[in-house]
């Protein structure tokens, strides 16, 4: 039984009490547009005695390259966790916006901790389905539970602030886990370099245009939620920066770069909402047919745009798209000529460095400065830094799929050639 399912019923009845005294003991920091001031030392728990810029040699010689399918790397870190005393708690977001969280992020964690030594009783995992008082209630109850470390992955900036100020106040240490949060001081990062994600999204961009025969092109860039997700501000400078040669969120219509493109528009879809950024681009496309090569940041976003390029009786391998996540659709237009590629970000690499990471803050020993690699920065603030693993991600295109999302069964292979047909399957090297 996993973990989840343990607890999940027990602690039902208990979230609800605890919900809106986690609002009243953090609600305020949700309002705040830059990071707040940071929690006292003293505050601090001893999972985080070893505070982030301490992070010297350790036990193992673990760092983010030492992760693969096997999940052998966690063995190394099973005197650590005997090492080390009370709960990690993990709070995933949602089970509608992607299925990684439950079809992924749960089995590998659980693995995760299982292969590090973890007894059942030592992490617990749970999804707070889409609702920030639910995230918070279930911060609160494994802080009163006995939670060394909280490994969240927030709804939004605003909840994961709350989540860090009730952990801040308890002197249990938080690990963001795939999103950034900016508060406090004993707070840690886990994801994969969100400005290197980027900037595969504009090479990848780059080689299609010139792979697909594509003149004089005229670009039109549908951004993610940087209203809400600190991550696609990040995405938006990479591929800014490899297109245009501009590090920043949003480039000025009118950008020009030595490959002979021309910047149409580039607009934010609000929340990473596929419905609006569809019709964003379908109000650019109407305005300005001109428009030949398009960069998205996910391949929900492509794939809206896909949608109203077909709409339009525009064949495939005419305008580019461009995505990340290696969704199963995104794929399928991939191997149909509709998206050049996708970045691929391994979920069970993430998973394993994440529990590393809190196995050792629950221990109080600093963990390997191979594995916490770098920092990342607040958009909104550039003075305000934490420490960061910082995992490689893949663009995945026709040529390295089998060998990437396919070798992983991250992308279930019958339902992909199901859908595209064996013929492309064979002739692309899926098997």
């Amino acid at each position: 039984m996993l973990p989840e399912e343990i607890h999940v019923n027990t602690r039902a009845r208990f979230l609800a009490a605890v919900a809106a005294s986690v609002i009243v003991a953090a609600g305020c920091s949700g309002a705040a547009t830059t990071a707040p001031a940071s929690a006292s030392p003293a505050a601090a728990s001893a999972a985080a005695s070893a505070s982030p810029s301490a992070s010297g040699a350790a036990a193992s010689g673990l760092s983010v390259t030492s992760f693969d399918a096997s999940f052998s790397a966690m063995a190394q870190l099973k005197s650590v966790t005997t090492a080390g005393k009370g709960l990690v708690g993990v709070i995933l977001p949602d089970v509608t916006t992607s299925a990684r969280y439950t079809s992924y992020d749960l089995p590998y964690l659980t693995k995760a901790f299982t292969e590090a030594g973890y007894a059942t009783t030592d992490f617990k995992i749970d999804n707070a389905q889409g609702t920030t008082t639910t995230q918070l209630a279930i911060a609160q109850a494994d802080i009163t539970a006995g939670a060394k470390v909280l490994l969240v992955d927030p709804l939004d900036g605003p909840t994961g602030k709350q989540v860090q100020a009730a952990a801040a106040a308890a002197g249990v240490t938080m690990i963001s886990y795939d999103r950034a949060t900016f508060q406090g001081t004993s707070t840690y990062y886990v994801s994969f370099d969100n400005v290197q994600v980027g900037k595969l999204i504009g090479t990848g961009f780059m080689q299609c245009v010139t792979d697909w025969g594509v003149t004089s092109p005229k670009v039109f860039t549908v951004d993610g939620g940087q209203d809400t997700d600190p991550n696609a501000i990040d995405f938006a400078k990479g591929y800014n920066d490899a297109i245009w040669s501009q590090k920043v969120a949003q480039v000025t219509a009118g950008a020009t770069n030595s490959a002979g493109m021309t910047l149409v528009g580039e607009q934010l879809a609000p929340g990473w909402n596929n419905a609006q950024g569809g019709t964003i681009f379908q109000q650019a496309y109407t305005a300005h047919k001109d428009i030949n090569a398009t960069v998205e940041a996910n391949d929900g976003l492509a794939n809206a745009v896909i949608t109203v390029l077909k709409a339009n009786g525009v064949p495939a391998k005419k305008i580019p798209t461009t995505g990340q996540d290696a969704t199963l659709q995104g794929m399928e237009y991939v191997l149909q000529g509709w998206q050049c590629g996708s970045v691929y970000k391994a979920v069970y690499i993430e998973a394993q460095a994440a529990v590393a990471l809190a196995t050792y803050l629950r221990a109080g020993q600093p963990a390997p400065t191979a594995l916490v690699n770098g920092t990342t920065t607040d958009p909104a603030n550039a003075a305000t830094t934490e420490p960061a693993v910082l995992l490689t991600p893949v663009w995945v295109n026709a040529k390295n799929m089998q060998d990437t999302v396919i070798k992983d069964k991250f992308v279930d292979v019958t339902k992909l050639c199901a859908a595209v047909g064996a013929d492309v399957c064979t002739t692309n090297g899926i098997k």
